[in-house]
């Protein structure tokens, strides 16, 4: 990498960095590019120098809080003895964290992000890369994928290989997993569930779980 790109890197981080700490003491809803750019010591204007848009430098800030969700994942998926068992377990890990932080959660993978919000997540990683370095390789390519949707039909895929999922229901099961999530999340960010997260957590997993039975006419037992 050139001493130009090492310089872009370097500011951007500057900003995120600044962004963090506004997320951490006030709170994501209250971040503003005039506290942003105070906090990092630059002008406004110089940060779309660096980012298309603001809620791209709010998504950058909200990924570094997912470094605590991408390192359980592993301890997560080594409890699973098959694919499927390690696709629920995939979706548990993510609903433990993300019901833990649904304004950090809903600002990855809800919020409006403007124009080209695909390759956000690479571009994350790219500046941030020791974040995913201890992650086995078999998740990268979930991890990568900014588009909820598409990690859910990621980490089905090895179910549908190996036969525990038929092709034929894997795009329903998956639509309707995401589905149940992002409806849990909405809840919980609009107060309209008094909820715990962990609470949340298990009502969700309840009804994937009743997805997969449901739709694969198994019985898949329930984990305490």
């Amino acid at each position: 990498m050139d001493k130009k790109n090492i310089q872009r890197i370097r500011i951007m981080q500057y900003f995120i960095e600044a962004t963090v700490k506004i997320i951490k003491e006030e709170g994501i809803e209250n971040v503003t590019i005039r506290k942003i750019a105070d906090l990092a010591g630059y002008n406004s204007a110089t940060i779309y120098n660096y980012f298309q848009e603001v809620s791209h430098l709010i998504f950058f800030a909200a990924m570094t809080f997912l470094k605590e969700y991408t390192d359980a994942l592993p301890r997560y998926i080594a409890q699973g003895n098959s694919p499927l068992e390690k696709y629920i377990l995939i979706w548990e890990c993510f609903c433990k964290y993300s019901f833990a932080e649904p304004k950090i959660y809903h600002a990855i993978f809800s919020s409006d992000l403007g124009g080209q919000p695909e390759d956000l997540i690479q571009k994350y990683y790219t500046i941030f890369p020791t974040d995913i370095t201890d992650l086995p390789e078999e998740l990268i390519p979930m991890v990568l994928e900014s588009n909820l949707t598409k990690r859910g039909r990621i980490a089905l895929e090895r179910c549908v290989k190996e036969g525990y999922i038929k092709e034929e229901n894997a795009e329903e099961i998956n639509e309707m997993a995401t589905l149940v999530w992002q409806g849990m999340l909405t809840l919980l960010l609009n107060k309209r569930r008094n909820l715990s997260p962990n609470e949340a957590a298990q009502v969700v997993m309840n009804y994937i779980r009743q997805i997969v039975l449901n739709a694969n006419h198994f019985e898949f037992p329930a984990r305490q």
